[in-house]
């Protein structure tokens, strides 16, 4: 099958969205199919995103999208985002009848009513509101909306969503993450708890900065709020953007991982961390409740951050961790999920 992805999260970011459909691709690609994925790179005008600069949205993509789809000839359209490209793949589809799936990454009404609220707080309440119907609007045209988790599929219901919602769970690179020896850090107070993603306003970073702890906190990752963060917590130890071996070995190195996001509607970093053996503390929501399922994987509490973090340690162990992500999460599994929902929802 010939597969087109239409994303306005690609290279060169580096996110969850990428790293989705990367090892997607990859997959789909080894099972025998086609697979390409149109990103903002792809188009010669564009904006840097309002406080994100490294976040490029595309002005006036439907023309030459629509080209870029006649001339792929794609058997099957998967809308990422509902961003400025992922409007233009819907405009397109809606247009030309043709169907299409899509999924729900981001709590989209969190993240800008965030964003917004952060430059002016009165806005933070419509904004939500605004967001919510507009989200509810972009999937409604879909065959199918691929969602990560139960808890996210509840949501959606609750807000509305009347197209069916499809479980589509996310995999781990085994080869690269696993337990180990813990290489790194040695200069650091213990524990070490850790942080991996973007440096950004919407990932809460502040309460991991901020709750008590009796080590050191590491926070590995990039954006536009690592300046402001830096200065203002001076003791934390921000190791910068990290890939490949090197971030498996950060993972490694630690002996928890804190995830303080409210707003991801999942989180590979999450499986990551515990493929590599650590415990995952975090708040009880969306995504982390449905990953940490056993007081062996980690620890959650409504909120009190460090407390889960302190809890997280005293259960389980690192082989248990990794073995249950082994067993439980697969791109094998995940490009099962993507590929039924367009065999039974699209054809």
């Amino acid at each position: 099958m010939k597969i087109l992805i239409i994303s306005d999260a690609w290279h060169p970011q580096l996110n969850g969205v990428v790293r989705t459909y990367e090892y997607l691709a990859e997959e789909l690609v080894r099972e025998g199919h086609e697979v390409k994925v149109i990103g903002p790179a792809d188009f010669p005008f564009k904006i840097p995103m309002l406080g994100y600069a490294e976040i490029e949205l595309v002005i006036g993509a439907y023309r030459r999208l629509a080209k870029m789809i006649d001339v792929e000839k794609p058997q099957h359209i998967h809308i990422a985002t509902e961003g400025p490209l992922g409007l233009a793949g819907r405009r397109y589809c809606v247009k030309q009848k043709i169907p299409f799936t899509t999924s729900y990454h981001t709590q989209f009404p969190d993240y800008v009513a965030k964003r917004f609220g952060h430059y002016v707080p009165l806005l933070h309440g419509p904004t939500y509101f605004l967001a919510k119907r507009f989200v509810r609007w972009f999937h409604a045209p879909a065959g199918a909306v691929l969602v990560a988790t139960p808890s996210l599929e509840a949501q959606l219901h609750d807000w509305g969503f009347k197209v069916p919602l499809l479980r589509f769970s996310r995999g781990v690179n085994l080869d690269l993450f696993f337990p180990g020896e813990k290489t790194l850090f040695s200069n650091l107070k213990k524990p070490i708890a850790l942080y991996v993603g973007r440096i950004a306003i919407e990932k809460n970073l502040e309460d991991f900065l901020a709750m008590d702890w009796p080590g050191s906190k590491v926070l590995v990752g990039d954006g536009p709020s690592l300046p402001f963060l830096k200065n203002k917590y001076p003791d934390a130890h921000f190791a910068g953007k990290k890939t490949g071996a090197e971030l498996a070995e950060c993972y490694r190195s630690a002996d928890v991982f804190v995830f303080p996001s409210r707003t991801d509607t999942f989180g590979i970093v999450l499986v990551e961390a515990l493929a590599s053996g650590l415990p995952v503390a975090a708040y009880d929501v969306t995504g982390p409740k449905d990953i940490v399922t056993d007081p062996s994987l980690g620890a959650l509490h409504e909120s009190d951050l460090g407390l889960a973090a302190r809890e997280a340690l005293k259960n389980g162990n690192a082989q248990t961790r990794s073995h249950h992500v082994k067993h439980n999460y697969t791109w094998e599994n995940a490009a099962r999920q993507f590929l039924g929902a367009i065999e039974n929802y699209c054809v």
